[in-house]
């Protein structure tokens, strides 16, 4: 039995440090099995799905841009859903490229941070930056090497401890099948996303709001 609680499903939030104007927070339960064009404006969608990776992203108002990101929940031995990992584009800032936001259960011991690697790579240490109800959370910074290792691996290991069981580490694999084509698909997205919004500023602009 796994030591942690299993993680209240469908809750996926973004790191807002890392990925300005886009925050998250959705019940994927309530809009999966609608169109797309049904989804209400404000909450998530599945977009797209490559491999083990879901697209997310939140519906907008019509010729609005959608903010989207990699998505996939993490399951332990049991089949509870236990961590969410999310992987977002963001502008290229050297070295950082990518971010993602990786969601723990409350019941995580947070002094030893978080651990995750590529298949037998080694192993890369993030601290935990805070807790909200549904969860805790832990942001990471990708480097081009962080992301060329994702792409070529097909399994990364999380390792956590867990507050009830101190003395225990806890591994959960994260598949990365589909996840070349779904950060090459997001990366698209998002690109068309900000021509929009750079679209749009360029409107506002020249044509103000008359007084």
């Amino acid at each position: 039995m796994s030591p942690f609680p299993v993680l209240r499903s469908g809750v996926m939030m973004i790191a807002l440090a890392l990925a300005p104007a886009i925050g998250m927070a959705q019940n994927a339960n309530s809009t999966d099995d609608l169109p797309t064009g049904e989804v209400p404006v404000g909450t998530t969608y599945i977009a797209e799905t490559h491999g083990d990776w879901e697209i997310r992203c939140i519906r907008a108002e019509e010729g609005q841009p959608e903010p989207c990101q990699l998505y996939q929940l993490l399951r332990d031995s049991a089949g509870g859903a236990v961590a969410e990992f999310n992987v977002f584009d963001i502008p290229d800032e050297a070295p950082l490229v990518a971010g993602a936001t990786i969601v723990t259960p409350l019941e995580t011991l947070l002094t030893p941070g978080i651990r995750l690697r590529v298949d037998e790579g080694n192993w890369a240490e993030y601290p935990f930056a805070f807790c909200q109800t549904i969860g805790c959370f832990a942001r990471l910074g990708l480097t081009e090497d962080d992301l060329a290792a994702l792409r070529r691996g097909s399994r990364a290991t999380i390792a956590l401890v867990p507050l009830p069981a101190p003395d225990q580490l806890v591994q959960i694999a994260a598949s990365l099948r589909g996840f070349t084509a779904g950060f090459a698909a997001l990366e698209v997205r998002n690109a068309t996303a900000q021509a929009l919004f750079e679209e749009l500023q360029r409107n506002a602009a020249e044509n103000p709001p008359a007084q």
